[in-house]
């Protein structure tokens, strides 16, 4: 690529890669989305590095796996460090939307933020010390308006809510929502923004994490919407390790999110709840849609590079869990979508094994910014630009414990086309599935004794990748620029 391009990165939160029409998914209305995928290039097998936010971005911001980077989990102090190469190498650098850095505020090389955190992040009681109020909340209160949350709901109806399993429709104006109010804001940030720098564009959406909030209109397109069930089984849940047998009680004693999760939840919720998720993608693929438009108006798409994906996904009831925290596909794989009109030809969608945090390189190859040797990330612009695909021959994940996440001290996993490993430090239990011939990974194979050498073999891989990360995060990176000045 020769100029410097536009580049826009769309980030949902907790979005399913089975949730775009055109990607297989025929009962979801994603028409923006299924535009982007029809006239641009989709990955299938995007995975993520750990199934926690901040995991996840962080991965995605430094170029690095968790246990190279040394961010786990949700509360650990971290900011990008390759947004200030994209500013040096003269972008305007805003973000808009989530993007959870630690602390929530901090500029993270980004020229401009316009912070909007978490749905239901209380500002009072038992969380009154890490109470921060963001721009959402700002206008909620301009409006004095109360962002409900788990507390408002649950003293308002205690039955209701515990049978909601987190899914509400929204009651309050609809341009309140989190997902409304940062389409608009990024829409309008656009519209009076002048400047003849390149443009690097973070907007996150709050949803679909819960709590599964969409607006009543859209809600009611999904009224009648039959959309895949799992069936769960007492035989899967038996084989699972026992750490996940305590994350499902952790669910079900703190409804974290506004989710009240059940042991053994209906059909019938599951679909209510399937329902209530779809509408909120459908809801934030509409404000994707009026972004494109005001990025054609302002004449950026003449030349620009827009991604789309997600930190990680959402199991939904699949394998007897919800949200995150496991290694599930599910929850490991997201929707990956680059488009740029003139300069990417629309290809078919590649099935490749790619890491999420490739994006990274992605975007600095496109920009014209040196990537550092030691990352770990690899960039997909070849394959864009009709070269040779990303070798991965397997991607991985990890996760710490956390104050959720509480039965296992670490856990990571491996996953070619063939297997997946799930290893538990310290633990006699593990997963294994073939997904040859169980690509739902109902049937835990890590006690069979038929596969007991592939076991160790993949164990051992599994070391010696992190052994390998772990040298490659000491070997000299590039120079660490400065902050960026506030323009």
């Amino acid at each position: 690529m020769s100029a410097k391009p536009n580049i826009i990165l769309i980030i949902t939160d907790q979005q399913r890669a089975d949730t775009i029409s055109a990607l297989g998914a025929p009962w979801m209305h994603t028409p923006t989305l299924d535009r982007l995928v029809r006239e641009g290039a989709a990955y299938t097998n995007c995975f993520v590095t750990s199934p926690v936010c901040v995991g996840s971005r962080a991965s995605l911001f430094t170029g690095m796996y968790p246990h190279a980077g040394g961010v786990f989990t949700n509360f650990q102090p971290w900011e990008p460090n390759w947004v200030r190469w994209l500013a040096d190498a003269g972008y305007h650098c805003a973000s808009i939307g989530k993007m959870h850095i630690n602390p929530y505020d901090a500029l993270g090389g980004f020229h401009q933020r316009f912070v909007v955190e978490n749905k239901d992040r209380p500002l009072f009681l038992k969380e009154r010390d890490r109470a921060f109020y963001d721009e959402w909340d700002k206008a909620l209160h301009a409006r004095k308006l109360v962002k409900p949350s788990r507390y408002t709901r649950h003293t308002a109806d205690p039955e209701g809510y515990r049978e909601a399993l987190g899914a509400f429709a929204w009651d309050l104006d609809e341009d309140m929502h989190s997902d409304m109010f940062v389409g608009d804001h990024a829409v309008w940030w656009l519209e009076e923004r002048k400047s003849a720098s390149p443009l690097f564009l973070q907007i996150g959406f709050p949803g679909p994490h819960p709590p599964y909030d969409p607006v009543p209109r859209h809600l009611a397109r999904y009224a009648a919407t039959d959309i895949p069930l799992p069936r769960v089984t007492e035989a899967e849940l038996a084989q699972q390790p026992r750490s996940q047998a305590a994350l499902r009680q952790n669910m079900i004693r703190d409804n974290y999110d506004s989710v009240a999760w059940q042991e053994r939840p209906s059909a019938h919720a599951l679909l209510r709840l399937r329902r209530h998720y779809a509408a909120n993608v459908s809801m934030i693929d509409e404000k994707v849609g009026q972004i494109i438009d005001a990025l054609g108006r302002k004449g950026y798409l003449d030349n620009a590079l827009v991604i789309f994906t997600s930190d990680h996904a959402d199991a939904l009831g699949d394998h007897g869990h919800i949200q995150k925290w496991t290694m599930y596909d599910c929850v490991e794989r997201v929707p990956l979508v680059f488009w740029s009109p003139g300069r990417l030809a629309p290809r078919a969608a590649s099935d490749a094994l790619v890491q999420l945090m490739d994006i990274a390189p992605t975007i600095l190859e496109a920009a014209d910014v040196s990537v550092p040797p030691n990352w770990e990330a690899r960039s997909l612009l070849r394959a864009l630009s009709g070269g040779e695909p990303v070798a991965r021959d397997a991607v991985y994940a990890e996760l710490a414990r956390d104050h959720i996440q509480t039965g296992a001290e670490y856990i990571v996993m491996r996953r070619d086309r063939d297997w997946k490993l799930v290893y538990y430090l310290g633990e006699p239990d593990g997963e294994l599935f073939d997904l040859q011939s169980d690509a739902g990974e109902v049937r835990n194979l890590w006690h069979a004794s038929e596969h007991r050498e592939l076991r160790e073999r993949l164990v051992r891989e599994l070391q010696e990748w992190s052994m390998r990360g772990t040298l490659r995060s000491r070997m000299p990176a590039r120079r660490k620029p400065q902050q960026p000045m506030l323009i």
